[in-house]
């Protein structure tokens, strides 16, 4: 990777699959098979020239080398472009930027994943870390919620983390359809699920959209989670991620820097923040 944290790398794209209407699946790699160095929950910059560049969430584990997995929503211009690259054509990619979930900090802990939407994104990369590292964690528990199953993410993996012995995946969708049998209902409603949980020994991982985090971290509260065990992604409103524009700060912190990834007593006090 060269030394200049504004010069993106020529990466290829190797992989795209639709995985809803808007959410599009991407595997690129670099031409000389190197890893992109990223630990889970950092991001990095995506760019085509004379478009612009966006910043977005890395899903695939450090443990999986030669190729680097990316989910993107078509929501702008730049996104657009992207889901329009065909197989084998070039884009620009620099970082890996901000903070990670701390996977090494914690080894010995048992780990409560909670997902909302697209949080799953960031949240699958510590997941299969964990996975990829088996006997480094302890029980490990998923919850993962959507709009409605029309909305789901990585459906083969969800299945395999369902019918894995030593994994707890509870799922639920906010409204069902005719052909959906699982859990209807926000993603709290699962907490009743997992009441064996033990705080004291238990490392909590919160990522979705913002409405989602109060509620989830009243029922963390009732479970008797301490802040400094529910770890959060903040992932908003970034752009250069390098701390330059100031479009992510909220008061002292900037996201692209400080973060995306904090602990909720680490930020419990800025107000913009939850």
């Amino acid at each position: 990777m060269s030394k200049s944290i504004y010069l993106p790398q020529i990466a290829i794209l190797t992989k795209a699959t639709d995985m809803t209407d808007v959410d599009r699946f991407f595997e690129f790699k670099f031409p000389d098979g190197r890893d992109l160095g990223h630990k889970p929950g950092q991001f990095a910059e995506v760019s085509i020239p004379g478009i612009g560049e966006a910043p977005f969430s890395i899903s695939s584990s450090p443990t999986q080398k030669g190729y680097l997995e990316m989910v993107i929503r078509n929501v702008g211009m730049v996104t657009q472009m992207i889901h329009q690259l065909q197989i084998g054509e070039n884009i620009g990619i620099r970082g890996p930027y901000g903070s990670c979930f701390p996977m090494e900090e914690i080894k010995g802990k048992n780990l409560l994943f909670i997902a909302g939407g697209i949080g799953l994104v960031p949240m699958r990369s510590a997941i299969n870390y964990a996975l990829d590292n088996r006997g480094d964690y302890g029980r490990i528990t998923i919850l993962f919620g959507s709009k409605d199953p029309s909305q789901r993410l990585f459906i083969d993996e969800l299945s395999k983390w369902d019918a894995q012995e030593d994994i707890t995946y509870l799922e639920t969708v906010d409204k069902g359809d005719a052909n959906w049998k699982g859990n209807t209902g926000v993603i709290t409603t699962l907490f009743s699920q997992i009441a064996q949980v033990d705080p004291a020994t238990t490392k909590a991982f919160v990522v979705g959209p913002p409405v989602m985090y109060k509620f989830v971290i009243i029922e963390l509260y009732k479970l008797g989670f301490k802040d400094s065990d529910v770890i959060v992604s903040l992932e908003r409103n970034m752009k250069c991620g390098v701390g330059k524009c100031g479009h992510c700060q909220i008061n002292s912190k900037y996201v692209c820097q400080d973060g995306p990834v904090f602990t909720l007593d680490s930020i419990k006090e800025l107000r913009e923040a939850i």
